[in-house]
């Protein structure tokens, strides 16, 4: 590789270290497999290795390897025959040589599940941003509209198990399976909301939950993906692409769904409008390369836990002190982004200022995201950008219990431009951080699980401030101040543990192995690009 493990050149190194010939005919081996059957056949029964989704893999009785740092973790599955194999990526007729290639072709890919990742989250919130129409439309109250919401949520977490297993065979079959349920699910949608005199109500929902159970097969997919086809130069940057356009998709459906709904009548037309452009997003799907010939660097051969060894890696103390309050932050964003209309009208505030506030949130936070996501890139410091953004976070929920009753639209803008900005920096780092502390553990089980937690979460806290929801006689009615405090209380409850990772002595559990697997042999390879 480059002088920095993972820098994009043209021109292959020869390895520094002495390998056996057997060993080079091993990994000689693997490269081929790699090749030609890229999503893999599975375990043999005779052996403890195998290659699946681009990986070479490692079955769950294997015994060769060595520790690597996780206490209590069997981590014998990477072991040193993974080292051996880092060292002895083979380049065409070259027994000596050591050539990772990064394509060109992985940014259509990734621009798809991009695309996804918007058009799936615009579907959930397509009936949140107008929730009084839409409840006058189908004939039921605003706590039924806001199970659309939940419902959605829902979804995600009865497909996490086949996500998992989908996303361990590779990301091209999981993004396919969500592109078939979100055309499915959104022209169901639409048969239940097409009359001019009112939709029905169980139709809707039963497209609705088709679509959020696609959601989980691409919102997780982004960690499996960047680690498939890019180095570590470029992770945290393709991770943060693919996984804050779900965010953005919110954004677009604050902003745009309001506009398309004036009145009752309109929710029709507006839910066609949505299938429409989900079809088009969804269609290229079928026509995205299933993994890269070879991989982009040393972790790409790196092999992987199989899922039942994966579940002793869970076991790590410090991946959870990150995923839990990720997936509790995560829940609130999403509670937040489905009732900031009925958060804020009570106080006065107009449905195109609620979705204004909604698409700052958002738009502030890609901004930020897009900002320190290629500085992470480089500088590795995902723990200290964690221990910045966790406390801005809970410090603007507490913030935020007296910015509605200000009646003053700068103050919700403001802070939830910070919440937005602090929130989104975070995303794509603490997967990309949960990532490494797994490793070798594949990406989609810590991504799936984190997601899947922030989903679950989120369906409950709607729930939950639904019920805190104030009565018709509360000054002002319907508010949702109690709600408020409810979040502002969880979320700072809950910032300690981030906070504590790498202290009381624990500062060698928090070693980046992917990352060090990638610069181990600063000389020892190249990264070239391939069309």
């Amino acid at each position: 590789m480059s002088r920095h493990g993972s820098r994009e050149s043209d021109e292959p190194v020869t390895p520094t270290n002495d390998i056996s010939v057997v060993q080079i005919d091993e990994a000689k081996k693997a490269r081929d497999e790699y090749a030609s059957n890229p999503i893999g056949s599975g375990s043999s029964g005779k052996t403890s290795r195998s290659t699946k989704a681009g990986h070479l893999r490692l079955a769950s009785n294997s015994t060769d390897g060595e520790d690597d740092g996780l206490s209590g973790a069997p981590l014998n599955a990477v072991g040193s025959r993974s080292r051996e194999i880092d060292d002895a990526s083979i380049e065409n007729g070259d027994r000596g040589s050591v050539t990772y290639k990064v394509y060109k072709r992985r940014w259509f890919g990734l621009v798809q599940l991009t695309l996804l990742n918007i058009i799936i989250s615009w579907d959930w919130l397509t009936f949140s941003p107008v929730s009084q129409n839409a409840a006058l439309y189908y004939s039921t109250s605003e706590s039924a509209i806001n199970w659309y919401s939940t419902g959605f949520l829902f979804a995600f977490v009865v497909m996490i198990p086949v996500a998992i297993y989908a996303l361990h065979w590779g990301p091209k079959p999981s993004i396919v399976i969500s592109a078939v349920l979100i055309l499915v699910g959104n022209w169901i949608r639409y048969a239940g909301s097409h009359s001019g005199n009112g939709g029905d109500y169980g139709i809707v929902m039963f497209g609705q939950i088709l679509t959020g159970l696609g959601q989980p097969f691409v919102l997780s997919a982004p960690t499996r993906y960047s680690d498939m086809w890019f180095t570590d130069r470029g992770r945290v940057t393709a991770t943060a692409l693919a996984s804050l356009a779900n965010p953005f998709g919110a954004a677009l459906g604050q902003l745009v769904v309001p506009f398309m709904v004036t009145g009752p009548g309109d929710i029709s037309n507006a839910v066609l409008y949505v299938a429409i452009i989900s079809s088009v997003a969804a269609l290229p799907s079928f026509f995205i390369p299933a993994a890269p010939p070879t991989p982009p660097g040393p972790s790409g051969n790196t092999p992987k836990a199989s899922l039942r060894s994966s579940l002793h890696l869970l076991k790590s103390l410090e991946l959870w002190l990150l995923l839990i309050p990720y997936s509790i932050y995560v829940g609130f964003f999403n509670s937040i982004s489905s009732l900031l209309n009925q958060i804020m009208l009570p106080y006065g505030f107009s449905s195109d200022e609620a979705g204004i506030a909604g698409a700052l949130l958002i738009v502030v936070g890609l901004v930020a995201a897009a900002i320190s996501s290629p500085i992470l890139d480089r500088t590795k410091a995902f723990l200290f950008s964690i221990k910045i953004a966790v406390p801005l976070i809970g410090l603007c929920y507490l913030v935020f219990i007296w910015m509605p009753g200000t009646r003053n639209i700068a103050g919700p803008y403001v802070v939830l431009s910070i919440l937005g900005a602090s929130s989104f920096s975070l995303v794509p780092v603490a997967l990309e951080f949960m990532c490494e502390l797994g490793h070798p553990m594949s990406p989609e089980v810590t991504s799936t699980i984190a997601w899947g937690g922030g989903q679950l979460l989120g369906a409950i806290f709607i729930i939950v401030s639904d019920a805190l929801k104030a009565g018709p006689d509360a000054s002002p009615p319907a508010n949702m101040d109690r709600a408020l405090i409810f979040q502002a209380v969880v979320a700072l409850v809950f910032v300690p543990m981030p906070m504590v990772l790498g202290l009381f002595g624990r500062g060698d559990r928090l070693v980046m192995r992917r990352v060090r697997s990638d610069q181990r042999r600063e000389n020892g390879g190249s990264v070239e690009r391939a069309a």
